[in-house]
């Protein structure tokens, strides 16, 4: 029997509510993931870290996620093959970024993965370098904008292609022969040798591998079946050889590009972690052949990590971003009119004069009510940390035993401008890492940081 006109408008309008309420119920709102990955290689004759290019190894790039939702703004997550993006580096990075993905820089992360032969990023220093007649001596200022123009490009067309996000995925797995403390102590607690990114001392080799993460930490992201990308993060400097200008994205781009590879519908996208005091120099000797050895070890982890995911359902509702703006303490002798005398000195060299000009662009962004950002995105049970600068691992560390109920990740190198952050003994026991020269920040941070990172896990979970 036909059914009557009024009844199947009625049922016509019942179903359209029914739906409406499923898409504006929190419970049923719907996350998407937009996918980017853009060149970030310069060019022969650009600056790099410590020379001009001579010529490209292995090409570098900008990788990262743009997660979307129903009832918060989107979330974008960066990684980039430099060595540090720094200052007004980080805030031109974060504001042109968020302008692309349609939300707020306080919702976009920016992390260097520091190799040594990628370029620098610092929109604030470059400038009192002109001033100087230093200009494109240390950073390519159209190098760096172009390359940001081509990340936020990437973002709009890949949310025009964003994919449902039906699962979280995450991995763990141990990585074998590469990570080693940097920090020798001898008998008096004090650093006794420092054991860098290679090295062939003897007894330096031969000495245990300290504290360090030995994991390599991994999260995953579904449409049901198909991973759509995998982010994975380590704690360790990325260096084998480096300094001649023959431009890498080193073992660590190695690796994650050979995972590409192997899973390609997927995008991999690494983050390096609190790797401040760590380095591969307990199993690397600075030889090129090594350089292929540190690859495969780390993308063995990053095998095992993803033959071992576990998959959880995930919705918005389970999903919380929370971002702090922080002041870090700086040192006390770091003082704006010795930075300049050096900036004034005709006969300083030019390495002294950029590096007085890095350091007073950190001490300027001091004087403000903040001079960097630190944020937790929550999915679920797992909880991913970022953070700026150089950390030392006890960081990532203290971290995860906080929470030993979550999987939680960290993602240091974000703000560059506070170079390395050690901890309170750290300062104390010497080394390089907490040298006047090494560390723009105080023995005080520690306390700070660890206050902070408190907080930001318990107030995702509010």
């Amino acid at each position: 029997m036909r059914q009557p006109h009024c009844s199947r408008h009625l049922l016509l309008l019942a179903t359209g509510f029914f739906l409406y309420l499923i898409a504006t119920d929190p419970l049923h709102a719907e996350i998407r993931l937009a996918r980017f990955n853009v060149d970030a290689t310069p060019a022969i004759g650009q600056p790099v870290a410590y020379a001009p290019v001579r010529s490209v190894t292995d090409p570098l790039s900008v990788r990262g996620i743009v997660l979307t939702f129903d009832n918060q703004p989107p979330v974008v997550l960066c990684a980039v093959d430099w060595i540090a993006i720094s200052n007004g580096g980080q805030d031109v990075w974060k504001e042109s970024l968020a302008e692309a993905a349609g939300t707020t820089s306080d919702r976009v992360t920016v992390h260097a993965l520091h190799q040594h032969d990628g370029a620098r990023c610092d929109f604030t220093a470059e400038a009192k370098l002109e001033e100087l007649g230093l200009g494109g001596k240390f950073m390519n200022n159209e190098f760096c904008r172009a390359t940001i123009a081509r990340a936020t490009e990437a973002i709009k067309e890949g949310l025009a292609q964003a994919q449902p996000v039906t699962h979280v995925g995450t991995g763990k797995a141990k990585v074998e022969k590469v990570a080693s403390n940097r920090r020798l102590l001898g008998e008096d607690g004090k650093v006794k040798m420092m054991r860098f990114s290679s090295c062939k001392d003897e007894e330096s080799i031969a000495a245990p591998e300290g504290v360090i993460d030995p994991f390599l930490h991994q999260v995953s992201f579904w449409n049901q079946e198909t991973p759509i990308a995998v982010l994975s993060y380590y704690a360790s400097h990325p260096q084998s050889y480096y300094g001649d200008g023959d431009v890498t994205c080193e073992f660590v781009g190695l690796a994650r590009n050979a995972r590409d590879a192997e899973v390609p519908e997927t995008l991999h996208v690494h983050f390096t972690g609190a790797g401040g005091n760590i380095a591969a120099g307990k199993y690397n000797d600075g030889s090129v052949e090594n350089r292929p050895r540190l690859t495969e070890r780390l993308r063995t982890g990053m095998e095992a990590a993803w033959k071992g995911t576990a998959r959880k359902p995930i919705s918005e509702e389970d999903c919380r971003w929370v971002a702090h703006k922080v002041l870090l303490p700086i040192p006390e002798d770091l003082r704006k009119s010795e930075l300049e005398k050096v900036l004034n000195d005709e006969s300083a060299n030019e390495g002294a004069k950029a590096a007085a000009a890095m350091k007073l662009c950190w001490w300027e962004r001091s004087q403000r009510d903040w001079n960097a950002e630190i944020s937790v995105l929550r999915l679920g049970d797992v909880q991913i940390l970022h953070m700026p600068g150089e950390l030392f691992v006890e960081y990532s560390l203290a971290a995860e035993e906080m929470r030993p109920d979550h999987f939680v990740c960290m993602a240091a190198y974000g703000q560059g401008g506070c170079w390395y952050i050690g901890t309170e003994i750290g300062y104390w026991q010497g080394g390089y890492e907490t040298s006047k020269n090494a560390s723009l920040v105080s023995p005080a941070v520690e306390e700070f940081l660890m206050k902070e990172i408190r907080s930001l896990l318990e107030e995702s979970e509010r």
